[in-house]
This record gives structure tokens, sequence and C-alpha cells, in this order.
């Protein structure tokens, strides 16, 4: 599979034009031509060709909505009314989500033109562990074959967040506006239609933000034993602090702009600012515009935003960002009804030290870590943050291994057996899943 690089060499994504000659696709790439990458990754196309890249990648998040359920899943769709449960291959029953907020989203997929997705897949929860926790995603609701369209939104149905750029908290800024106005608005046009996808959105100081390396405590983020994190983490707060100051705060103060209320008729805090900033980096997408203009666009895309994440998905994401374009989710091998739609988050180049600051979850695949054991060894180059597109500085690399070292692997499952504050308790499974891939790399050397 061919590369090709990102900022003049220095960080590299894989890419998926060759999804077609490895019969992923059963049309040529030409048909397939678009760019989809999560916010933070940028995107150039090959230059000695006219051909864009389509990527494996996807902005994302940890879904643990709960929302009830016991709606029915007919051969029709979600639409029909029958059996409140599909059966899965495994022999599982997938409840669908037919709450009152996901049939309101059903019904805005039907009057945007994209309810023929409900034909093929809907809303459904997931056995996260072992107890009764239950993670919301996208479920088949009939087989699909490979190379078909499992998801197929409208352009228009996205949330154009403007050109793609390195700071998240500009187009946060642009998110939160419209989320306000939307939310507060009783008119019944089509902008205001959105508060049927804002609904859906994970919750300000849900669980799902609260994940992020945003949110963390002093003694959380210490806890991570990752100087980078914490640097970039912090970076990250001041500049969305800055942000709030000069185009919320001091507008509002001065009745320069009206920066809308919040959702309860209070104003717009600096919390709210960076739960936005987490929603660009969790959620967005990076879509190449026309060929000829060589612009991208942050976009949100309603639906294909809510498939979870899976570093082995084989789907491939496929569309472009202009008037009547169409932003897909294309199998990349055979579903069966009742399987969970996952996407690979991060374009398959993102680590562990990626995921818990931008989505709020740790990958539980091993590579996820391996990754963040080859930055520090100095054997990967850093994808994000400080020193990005290079490999770690010899004093960074000693540093960080310096706060690894100061704590031993039994002290920290002790730890982490009698912690229960989620945020420490990532912290700790971070720095613990770090080291035992450290181990190995160092014993392989």
């Amino acid at each position: 599979m061919t590369r090709y690089p990102l900022f003049s060499g220095q960080r590299l994504v894989w890419t998926a034009l060759a999804a077609y000659s490895l019969g992923m696709l059963d049309s040529s790439p030409r048909v397939a031509v678009a760019a989809f990458i999560p916010y933070h990754l940028s995107i150039l196309q090959n230059p000695s060709s006219s051909r864009s890249t389509v990527l494996f990648a996807k902005a994302a998040k940890n879904k643990k909505k709960g929302g009830k359920s016991g709606g029915a899943v007919a051969a029709g769709g979600i639409k029909g009314f029958g059996a409140a449960k599909i059966s899965a291959t495994s022999g599982d029953a997938v409840e669908t989500d037919r709450s009152q907020s996901a049939r309101r989203f059903y019904e805005y997929l039907e009057q945007q033109d994209a309810g023929d997705n409900l034909k093929k897949c809907a809303l459904g929860f997931f056995p996260l562990s072992n107890d009764d926790t239950k993670l919301r995603g996208v479920v088949a609701l009939r087989d699909i074959q490979k190379g078909e369209a499992i998801i197929n939104i409208p352009y228009e149905l996205a949330v154009n967040l403007g050109q793609e750029g390195g700071d998240p908290t500009l187009p946060a800024v642009e998110l939160l506006k419209d989320y306000c106005q939307v939310m507060q608005s009783t008119d019944n046009n089509n902008n205001n239609q959105r508060k049927a996808y804002y609904d859906m959105l994970p919750p300000f100081r849900g669980n799902d933000c609260l994940g992020s390396t945003d949110f963390f405590s002093d003694e959380a983020l210490e806890a991570l034993q990752a100087p980078l994190v914490v640097e970039e983490t912090l970076k990250r707060r001041e500049r969305t602090k800055r942000r709030f100051e000069q185009e919320i705060s001091a507008a509002t103060e001065t009745n320069t702009n009206n920066f809308p209320l919040w959702v309860d008729g209070s104003p717009v805090t600096q919390e709210h600012l960076q739960w936005a900033v987490w929603l660009i980096t969790s959620r967005v997408l990076t879509v190449q515009g026309d060929a000829e203009e060589g612009r991208s666009y942050r976009l949100l895309i309603p639906f294909l935003d809510m498939c979870n994440h899976d570093r082995k998905s084989p789907h491939v994401l496929s569309g472009r960002a202009v008037p009547s374009g169409e932003l897909k989710v294309v199998a990349g091998a055979a579903v069966k009804a009742g399987e969970q739609i996952n996407i690979c988050y991060g374009g398959g180049v993102a680590g562990n030290d990626r995921f818990l600051q931008d989505y709020g979850f740790l990958d539980s695949d091993v590579g996820a870590f391996e990754m963040v054991a080859q930055q520090i060894l100095g054997k990967r180059r850093i994808l994000e943050g400080a020193g990005a597109g290079a490999f770690i500085k010899e004093a960074d690399k000693e540093a960080t291994l310096k706060k690894l070292r100061s704590t031993t692997m039994e002290e920290d499952r002790a730890l982490l057996a009698s912690t229960t504050d989620n945020a420490m308790r990532s912290a700790i499974e971070f720095r613990l899943a770090v080291k035992k891939a450290l181990s190995k790399q160092i014993v392989m050397q």
C-alpha cells in the first residue's frame, strides 16, 4: 500500500487509494475520490498525481450514552414495527435505539433525504464489558455486501465548520455559537432542524468528554507519567482560555457580537468552549472539497460520526465536500445483520497518547500502546503536539523514561485496584500499558 507524506515528509498517514486494487471497492478509485481524515491530522495530495487520497480514518467518540430502547426493527428498516431486537451472527440479540431522541434523529434523516440509510442500519446498544454497561453504536439491519455503501449522507446535511486548520478552538467557537442558537430556537427551518442531531451529541460534562485529558485534574495529568501529553494538554487549555477571552467573554462584555446564551439561558462559559473543542477533536472530519480548488473543510457528519472505533475495521470513508456530494462509509468486507459498523479512528496511525487526549478513551488494541512506546524510544515520529513530525528529542525521551520509572508496574497495579476516580484510572492504565509495551520493545532490540 502506498504512503504519502504529510508536512514535507515528516508525518505519514495510510492512504486507501489502494483499496480498489486490494479488492475492497468494486469501483475505480476515481469514483470514490475524496479524503477523510480526523480533524487533528492534515492532508496533502500526492504531488505527482491528480488523484486524491481516500484515508482509513474517523472522527470519533467513545459513546456510552444510555437512552431507552425497545423499538422495532423489521426487514424494511428501522421504521418498521416488529421485533425490538435483531440477531447478531454470534447469536446475541442487539437492542436498537428507539428512544424519543433517536426517533427524532431518524425523522431528521428522513426529512433531509438520508432516510434510505435506515433501511440498512440504525443505532444500537452493544455490550462494553462483563457488567451491564452498553455502548451505543451503529448496527447493520440487514446483510451488506462488500463494496456497498453502508452509510451515505448528503454533503448538505453535514455541518461545515470552515476550512481545515491546526487550531481546534477556532471552529469550536463557530460550533458552540450554532449549537446555542439551534438548541434555543423554536423555528422549524432547515438549520434549526439540526436540533435533532445536536441532541445526539455527547452532552456537556458527560462521561464521554470527561475522559479526555483536557478535563483531567492536575493529579490525573501527573499520573500519566507522560510529559509531552501533559505539555500539549496544558497548551490546548491555554489556547482555549485565550480564545474564550478574545471572542466570547470580551465580545459579551462589550456587546459587540451578541454571542448566544447557553441552552438554559445562562452565559456561555470557558468550560462550554472546552467541551466544544473536544467535540472538534473527537468528531470532526477533514474532507477535501472541489479537486480544482484544493481546499479541505472541517465537517460534522450526522450518523456517520456515530460509528465506534475498531483499529482493524476494513471499512472505507469516501466523498467530497461539494454541493450534491455524498459522504459514505463503504463496506470493505461483507457485513452480517446485527453486526456493529465500526471505523478506524485516527487514520490507523494514532496511538493511545492521541486517543486519550482527543477522544477520551484508550484503545484496547496492543498496537495503540506499542505506537506510544516506539515514539518514546525514538523509533517513530511524533504524530501531533510538541515535536510533531519529528523524532522525540533526547531530553524529552529521558524525561519521559524518568517519569515512567518513578513507579513500578506492581505499584501501578496496586494503585489501580484501589482507585475509583475515572480519570486517575485511565492515567494509571495508560502508563501501565505503555511500560509493558516499552519492555517488549526493549527486549526486541
